[in-house]
Parts: C-alpha cells; structure tokens; sequence
C-alpha cells in the first residue's frame, strides 16, 4: 500500500510538472514582443560569481524554445544583425518569465501531496529553474553586448543596453 502510494504520488508529480510546464510555456509563448520590451531597462541583476563554467555546463540544459509553436532555440545565435539579435533578447526574456513563474509550482503540489512530497517538489522546482534563469540571464548579456558593438560609436552612449528596439518583434 505505501509503495502504491509512492508510485501514484511520484506519477502525480511527474504530470504535474509536464503538464504545468507546457501550459505556462505555450501561455508566456502568445505574449506579444511588446510586452517584453523593457524601456525603461529592468535592473538587471548580474549572473553571480558562483557560476563557474557556465559556457560549459548550460550545453546540458534543454532548451524548449523550439518545442513551442513560434519559438526560437536559443542556445546558438542563428544571425548577427541587430533585429535577430534583438529578437533573440526577447526570447531570453521570455523564457526567463517561464522559469520564474514555474518556480512557485513545487507549491501548488500541497493540494494533493502530503509536506514531504511538497518539499520535493520545492526542490525540484529550485533545481531545476534556477539553472535556467542563471542562462537566461547569461546569454542576454552576451547578446546585449553584442548589439552594443554593432552601434554606432556615436548612439552608443544615448541608448540603453537594456532597452529592445521599438520597432522589432517576436
């Protein structure tokens, strides 16, 4: 009987996540571009000290971008031009508010798990989007300073390096 209630609580977890993960993902995937754009910029908190060799372990994070209708992948820039690359920061925004709104998930389990299964899946949430947000975050920079070389010398220091092109979409 407790084994039974092991495998239905584990198989109720597992749908749990795949199922809240897609809804989130496809919901976050029909905002328009628009809403992502920040100007004024966000402050942007900084990919801490205590990510050594991220460019080495974010390979092994799937990335769902591509899974979605309209997404992008986002692990290799597919052009250089400004309005890719700016594109490319929208998408990383966007898969940023996925990972932040699946984080609380592990909670929502409290409505049919007892407290040890909730503090699971608590976990399993931290584990498993914070490694995310962290490449989200990385990869932005990267790509923002990208388009900042691409500017020229003169409007670089008028525009913000966060702010999205106003014209570009998603």
């Amino acid at each position: 009987m407790l084994l039974s209630r092991s495998w239905s609580a584990l198989l109720s977890s597992a749908l749990f996540w795949l199922l809240i993960s897609l809804l989130v993902g496809l919901v976050v995937n029909q905002l328009p571009a628009r809403l992502l754009q920040t100007n004024p910029p966000p402050r942007e908190w900084p990919v801490p000290a205590v990510t050594p060799g991220i460019r080495t372990w974010k390979r092994w994070i799937p990335d769902a971008g591509p899974v979605l209708p309209g997404g992008i992948a986002k692990a290799r820039l597919v052009g250089r031009d400004p309005a890719t690359l700016q594109r490319l920061v929208i998408e990383t925004r966007r898969a940023e508010l996925v990972h932040w709104l699946l984080l609380p998930g592990g909670l929502l389990t409290a409505l049919w798990l007892p407290s040890a299964g909730v503090v699971v899946n608590v976990g399993f949430a931290l584990v498993f989007n914070l490694p995310c947000l962290l490449i989200q975050r990385y990869n932005r920079r990267r790509v923002l300073r990208c388009l900042a070389r691409l500017q020229p010398p003169s409007s670089r220091s008028s525009r913000s390096r966060f702010a999205a092109t106003p014209g570009s979409s998603a």
